[in-house]
């Protein structure tokens, strides 16, 4: 009905304006012929045809006007939807912004919920609990990057638990040179912190990887075994006082912040080549029983060897120093080999002490002593 209404007042405005066309056209040419006598029939019918084609322009201008305002309507009409449509858009927009940020509060509570209750799981009695709620906290990591230095810091702390165990002992402490019996669970904890060991080693990024994060490991007073950083990108590197049993791998590693082996003991290698060091590194008062070889490495700042002590040789064949080099009091009985690309650094060697075949690349140590 509301469509063919206007459609029947269009009809009836039409039948409207040719009854007044013709009212027009026979009312002026009667009345010229009745009131003008000089008027012809053709002048009057002429004449009548002017008005009645008055009334029609009349109606069409008022129709032109009419479907012109209809236009305008209908545009305000148009621009009123697409109004209504922007902000319906704009209202589904913040209506999904907000599920979105519902969704990520609860992933984030899940996730927190998560790493509290690894968390605690750490201190259970049982070994296997423990190595499970390590694995969710590595796998928490990996899924949201974000907490991937917090896992870190928390094995780390793990690591860094009181922990004595035979199999680190330096062998002129073992009574009759010979291991003692171990109990179960101190087997059960070294298979622990393994597992620690070895996952936080997997949480670090590949030297490969671009543009790798930096992550920082702090292992102070920690016992590790078979330790390796080959290939992997860390920031800084913190492990005062620590034991590392077995051969202890940098190979390839890229340091960008301080490796600090302070006081540390290696009952193993010390296989550190092509490394990249870009902050200091600190071994003072380290102590190692086995070969060391750093060859090829980097070092891009100062490396503090004082006072450290070494029982077999030390390989340090074509690094490069930056930086200066600290052999104070140092007691490498086992000898160096020190040759390193020029030009030379500086380096102190007052009273210090190395063993039989030491050499070093042709450096005249007297001269750069400092």
């Amino acid at each position: 009905m509301d469509e063919q209404e206007p459609r029947r007042a269009r009809r009836a405005g039409l039948a409207g304006t040719i009854v007044l066309a013709v009212v027009a056209l026979c009312g002026v040419s009667t009345g010229l012929l009745i009131f003008d006598p000089r008027s012809t029939g053709a002048d009057a019918l002429r004449t009548g045809g002017l008005a009645a084609g008055s009334v029609v322009a009349l109606y069409a201008l008022w129709l032109n006007d009419r479907r012109r305002r209809v236009e305008e309507h209908r545009q305000a009409l148009d621009q009123q939807r697409q109004e209504l449509d922007r902000e319906r858009y704009d209202l589904e927009r913040r209506r999904q912004e907000l599920e979105d940020r519902r969704t990520g509060h609860d992933r984030d509570r899940a996730d927190d919920e998560r790493f509290a209750r690894a968390v605690e799981l750490l201190g259970h009695d049982a070994d296997q609990v423990r190595v499970g709620a390590m694995h969710s906290l590595a796998g928490l990591a990996r899924t949201r990057p974000q907490y991937a230095q917090t896992v870190l810091d928390v094995l780390c702390s793990y690591l860094r638990r009181p922990f004595d165990h035979p199999k680190w002992t330096l062998p002129e402490l073992l009574p009759d040179g010979e291991l003692p019996e171990i109990a179960p669970e101190l087997e059960r904890e070294r298979h622990a912190r393994q597992t620690a060991q070895r996952l936080v080693v997997d949480l670090l990024p590949h030297r490969d990887d671009p543009d790798p994060p930096i992550h920082d490991l702090d292992l102070t007073r920690a016992w590790l075994e078979r330790f390796s950083l080959e290939d992997r990108v860390v920031g800084r590197i913190a492990a005062y006082r620590c034991r590392f049993r077995h051969t202890t791998s940098f190979g390839g590693a890229v340091f960008r912040g301080g490796v600090h082996l302070r006081d540390s003991v290696f009952l193993g290698r010390i296989r550190a080549t092509d490394v990249d060091f870009a902050g200091p590194v600190e071994l003072r008062g380290a102590r190692t029983a086995a070969p060391c070889d750093f060859a090829r490495s980097v070092f891009r700042t100062s490396v503090d060897l004082k006072r450290i002590t070494g029982e077999q040789r030390w390989y340090v064949r074509d690094a490069r120093f930056d930086g200066a080099v600290d052999l104070r009091s140092a007691r490498l009985t086992g000898g160096l080999d020190l040759c390193g690309t020029e030009p030379a650094p500086e380096v102190r060697t007052e009273d210090a002490r190395f063993g039989a075949g030491s050499h070093f690349g042709g450096w005249d140590l007297e001269a750069v002593r400092g």
